[in-house]
């Protein structure tokens, strides 16, 4: 036997790749042919549960630079100056399944894992600010609304529309949707956003509301939808191929890295909810401050093992770093971790990509597929009198804020600018430009156009008459007249990690 002799999954030398064992004359296949049964019950088994959102996208890894100095705001080591983290990313198409056109009109997914020494730290994004909903109790509904029916096992723009216009905070996230950033050039040509409001602690325990954005070195590019269509039926891992060629190229796509920074008094009187996932905070009143760059300089070896079991999660968290009362992100701190012990496994965190470099030490134990384990004479209860691993006293309540009775009555109280439709408003009126209008009237025209329920068709427009009563005109007139291209119905298709 030489060291490339095939064997079995133990390690014992096979006879044959290319035939089975047999009985008989007649050549029935020997059931107790030990490597043909693993060759095939491996391979029913190759694939595991694929996410429920954000099934179809690609990644790679990178290393974060601190170029600023948010020392002020956070004490995390991954963010004091000069610090340098390994890290990778997962770019991803929201609604659409594994096998699904990277160039679908969707919300895209960017989410970043730092290998910090304190333990990962994830932040699980998107490429728009802002989200659909507010609510986490409304994200099954949100999702199964933007997936299949289940008879037919298609997508339904009556069930798309029927959703958002019965939910009005999803305005200012479908007018992102449905504008030019509905189709990027590219995963390295789009930006990036931690989305929800997280809550930075400095060392001398002050406490700040923060908001991420990656801003790409290489630019924004879009895709006008024609172009997005024609790429779809020709290259359905345009992206994908695109993101990992360029890297191979040595073209390492970078994204700036800044926050905003509020301070902790300011969101109980703020004139809207601040931990509102539908609402941007203005550059004016918070200004982007510099942290640094983030730079993807390395494809996986092995897409699998390296990105398709990537587990990214908000929960995820580091000293100087908490979650805010944003009733979305709460609920997502429960959820992910919970979606990625069922789809990888109970030891998912065991996994390479999965494995922080900060030592772990903790109680937990069995469960499937687990291969670490602690010395036998390791105390497995807390607390113990074997100088088992002890929690932080000085963490407790580090970041807490539901102990602050006026800010969690100001997060639950509506405020002067908390409507729904002001923010989309002001986006679609003194940020897209003419030409952007005109593109977002053909494109809203062409999904509304796809709808059969003429109240749900009479509800959409006056969902964007709110946002603009000239925009409800225009599409009332062009609904009325429809001009070739409105006539055919884009799919469009939602969010949520």
């Amino acid at each position: 036997m030489t060291d490339n002799n095939t064997t079995t999954q133990t390690g014992t030398p096979v006879g044959s790749d290319s035939h089975s064992l047999t009985s008989g004359a007649d050549g029935v296949t020997a059931l107790h042919d030990r490597y043909l049964v693993e060759k095939l019950a491996q391979f029913n088994r190759e694939r595991i549960p694929e996410r429920i959102v954000h099934a179809k996208g690609g990644g790679a890894f990178g290393e974060f630079v601190v170029t600023g100095d948010v020392s002020a705001y956070t004490k995390a080591a991954v963010f004091q100056p000069g610090t340098s983290t390994r890290t990778v990313q997962r770019f991803s198409s929201v609604a659409g399944e594994q096998g699904s056109p990277d160039t679908w009109r969707d919300v895209r997914g960017f989410s970043v894992k730092f290998y910090t020494t304190e333990g990962n730290y994830d932040i699980v994004g998107n490429n728009t600010p802002v989200f659909f909903i507010r609510d986490g109790i409304k994200f099954p509904d949100f999702i199964h609304s933007q997936k299949r029916l289940p008879g037919s096992g298609l997508r339904d723009a009556d069930m798309q529309w029927d959703f958002w216009t019965l939910s009005p905070e999803s305005a200012h996230q479908v007018t992102y949707l449905m504008g030019d950033r509905g189709i990027p050039r590219s995963w390295r040509h789009m930006p990036g956003f931690g989305s929800h409001t997280y809550q930075w602690i400095n060392a001398a325990g002050e406490r700040f509301w923060v908001k991420y954005h990656f801003e790409a070195l290489q630019g924004n590019e879009e895709m006008a939808g024609a172009e997005a269509e024609a790429i779809a039926g020709a290259d359905a891992d345009y992206y994908r191929r695109d993101l990992y060629e360029a890297i191979e190229r040595g073209e390492f796509p970078a994204w700036k890295v800044s926050v905003q920074v509020m301070p902790y008094e300011d969101a109980k009187t703020y004139r809207f909810n601040p931990f509102d996932l539908t609402k941007v905070w203005p550059h004016a009143d918070y200004p982007l401050i510099e942290v640094g760059v983030h730079t993807l300089n390395e494809n996986p070896e092995n897409f699998f093992a390296q990105i398709e079991q990537a587990a990214f999660s908000p929960a995820n968290t580091v000293p100087g770093i908490d979650i805010s009362p944003d009733k979305m992100l709460m609920a997502r701190v429960f959820s992910y971790p919970d979606a990625q012990r069922y789809r990888v496994g109970t030891n998912y965190n065991e996994l390479p990509v999965n494995r922080p470099l900060a030592p772990v030490h903790n109680y937990s134990q069995d469960g499937a597929a687990r291969h670490g384990f602690k010395p036998a004479d390791a105390p497995v209860y807390a607390p113990n009198s074997f100088g088992g691993p002890t929690a932080d006293a000085a963490r407790a309540g580090e970041g807490s804020w539901e102990s602050d009775g006026e800010l969690v009555r100001a997060a639950a109280t509506l405020r002067a600018e908390d409507d729904d439709f002001g923010q989309p408003g002001t986006l679609y009126r003194e940020v897209f430009d003419d030409d952007a209008r005109a593109r977002f009237l053909d494109t809203i025209a062409g999904a509304v156009g796809g709808v059969k329920r003429d109240d749900i068709r009479e509800r959409a427009i006056q969902y964007w008459t709110n946002v603009d009563a000239g925009l409800g005109l225009a599409l009332r007139a062009r609904l009325a007249s429809p001009t070739e291209d409105a006539d055919q119905a884009a799919e469009f298709v939602g969010v949520g990690e």
